[in-house]
């Protein structure tokens, strides 16, 4: 869409807060904004000049505008992350983090037990969390379970089954994992006491639990049980070491969401740390993707209302490192300049800045460790082959061809043993009629390799022929002719038995059936033929059409391009109305197609 298109329109926006829509003319979502005057803002890519290139083909894909007014900036806010999330638009940030995270499920049942989950249902139980760490979560479990004592077992308890005595308890009883509600030994009461410990455990409150435990051990020793008092006081030191394995902050700070980010170019790392009752319970990193000329800020309030939706946080404040901008009317956003919040900051800046490191780290060590890996591969395709040099730059050639018609040949190229997609070639073949497999492979061997003579660019060290002898004869022709004996090396790969032959010699080489070396040819031959088949069958499909339509004596190319644009295919002009096709092409035309397929 150009100024001038939204000139007629633009009257037609609000000047009031909401969010914007940017549709294509295939209908697909392209982006969605938020604004306080979506008029102004909308306006604003018409009339801005922009330096990033995203945003101009952005603004030139527009073919149609929506928009949805709201009362307030901090609902169009809200609405803006749920249509990011739920439809990913391709020109909006983009948040990597696909990851399924485990959930601790208290399930809905008569004597709930607690495992882990990963997913979500809406069967009314209760979801604690999502956790970062699967592995923290089971850790989390076990620990829950060695000192609130909790069911396990998947019996039915209902009321009717206990008086009914259907039920023994278990070993777990008698190991004091569990009080036997199954027997009638535990009330419902009881037991939920328990659950509630353990969420006030998930939200790294301890106090609740020890201060329970600590009136139990003192009745326990009034009773004088001393061996059930020293049992409860182990559980007590065992929970304050616990929470000291926790990281504390401040046992003066209640709950807070803290952030931080770093940027580079379009790729930013943003952390966050949630904080209840003065302790990290959860540390997780994200990276995102701009898309048009977001600032560090921009990204940073769009990642935090996102992250904070995950995680189901209900934080009052949230902690960053510098002012935002965060429609959030019952949210206090602290930027602090000491103290304990700052230190939150400064750690959350070391765990992005480290997220990066690692994540760069981690991208270099594959890289070396599949160079590594690619290299011993071809290495050991050299030794099989003989060739003087390491095959670091492979290109294969593969002929297509439709009953004589269309013949097309395709090359792809491999370099470090890798596809090298920007050095693949389609060859339309311009010399040879009808079916002649060697001189089509004669002609597109001598094309491609005269240009690479004629641009100075490097030669391959080993060149693949997809077919038997008569073929790598062909192609050996135009090497001759170009005086590339000896600089490149050319061989045949027979199609179905997986030999490859050189040039002149009467027996072939096979490697071993499970080697590197032919697991990498198999590779090469099946992209070529891939590549090729593709081309082929595009522009087989082209010309049946074309050759159909244009056979009809009255029937010109503009009127079949018409008709294929409006009916798709010949089978359905075939069988097209007549009205149908009079209401395409007019009424001649239409009895013209008619009398020509009846």
């Amino acid at each position: 869409m150009d100024a001038k298109a939204f000139q007629a329109i633009s009257s037609s926006l609000p000047n009031k807060p909401g969010i914007y829509k940017y549709f294509d003319n295939d209908n697909e979502l392209l982006y969605v904004g938020k604004a306080k005057n979506i008029r102004k803002r909308v306006s604003s890519y018409f009339t801005k000049t922009f330096t990033s290139y995203k945003t101009h083909e952005l603004v030139n894909r527009i073919h149609r505008i929506e928009f949805t007014i709201v009362h307030s900036e901090q609902d169009a806010f809200l609405l803006e992350n749920s249509l990011i999330k739920e439809f990913q638009p391709r020109f909006n940030i983009n948040l990597k983090d696909d990851k399924s995270y485990p959930y601790i499920i208290i399930k809905k049942e008569p004597f709930p037990r607690i495992f882990l989950t990963r997913k979500r249902i809406n069967d009314g139980s209760e979801y604690l969390g999502p956790f970062t760490s699967a592995g923290k979560v089971r850790e989390l479990i076990n620990f829950i379970r060695q000192y609130i004592p909790l069911r396990t077992c998947k019996l039915n308890l209902t009321q009717q089954n206990i008086e009914r005595k259907k039920f023994k308890v278990c070993l777990e009883y008698h190991l004091g994992n569990c009080k036997g509600p199954c027997e009638g030994l535990q009330s419902q009461e009881d037991y939920t006491e328990g659950l509630m410990q353990v969420r006030q455990l998930l939200k790294g409150n301890m106090a609740p639990v020890i201060s329970k435990y600590k009136i139990i051990m003192n009745e326990y020793s009034a009773n004088l049980d001393f061996e059930k008092a020293e049992m409860i006081r182990k559980k007590i030191d065992h929970l304050e070491k616990y929470q000291a394995r926790s990281v504390v902050v401040s046992r003066h700070l209640t709950n807070v969401d803290v952030f931080s980010i770093v940027k580079e170019a379009d790729v930013a790392f943003v952390n966050y740390l949630m904080v209840q009752n003065g302790t990290i319970i959860q540390t997780h990193t994200v990276e995102l993707q701009a898309r048009l000329e977001e600032t560090e800020s921009d990204i940073l309030v769009f990642a935090i209302a996102q992250l904070r939706e995950n995680f189901n946080s209900t934080a009052a404040e949230i902690v960053v490192p510098f002012a935002i901008d965060y429609p959030g009317e019952d949210t206090i956003i602290t930027v602090p300049k000491g103290g304990d919040k700052l230190k939150l900051v400064e750690l959350s800046q070391t765990n992005v800045q480290y997220f990066r490191q690692e994540l760069r780290r981690q991208k270099t060590l594959h890289l070396e460790q599949n160079n590594e890996a690619q290299h011993k591969v071809l290495l050991e395709l050299q030794q099989s082959l003989g060739l003087k040099e390491l095959p670091a730059h492979i290109e294969c050639f593969d002929n297509s061809n439709f009953q004589g018609s269309y013949p097309v040949s395709a090359m792809v190229c491999f370099k470090n043993g890798l596809p090298s997609k920007k050095d693949y070639r389609h060859f339309n073949v311009k010399t040879v009629k009808g079916i002649n497999d060697f001189a089509t492979m004669k002609e597109v061997v001598f094309r491609r390799y005269r240009r690479l003579i004629n641009e100075e660019q490097p030669l391959p060290q080993l060149v693949i022929i997809d077919g038997g002898k008569g073929q790598l004869s062909a192609a050996m022709e135009s090497i001759h002719e170009l005086n590339l004996e000896g600089k490149l090396t050319v061989v045949g790969l027979a199609k179905n038995e997986e030999e490859i032959f050189f040039p002149g010699d009467t027996e072939s080489i096979k490697l071993s059936w499970n080697s590197e070396g032919l697991n990498l040819i198999r590779r090469i031959r099946d992209e070529v033929h891939r590549f090729g088949i593709t081309f082929h069958r595009n522009k087989r499909s082209k010309g049946t059409f074309k050759n159909e339509l244009e056979n009809i004596e009255g029937i010109g190319e503009k009127t079949a391009t018409l008709l294929l644009q409006q009916f798709k295919s010949v089978k359905k002009i075939k069988e097209a109305s007549f009205d149908e096709l009079q209401s395409a092409v007019g009424k001649s035309k239409a009895e013209i197609i008619k009398a020509y397929f009846n």
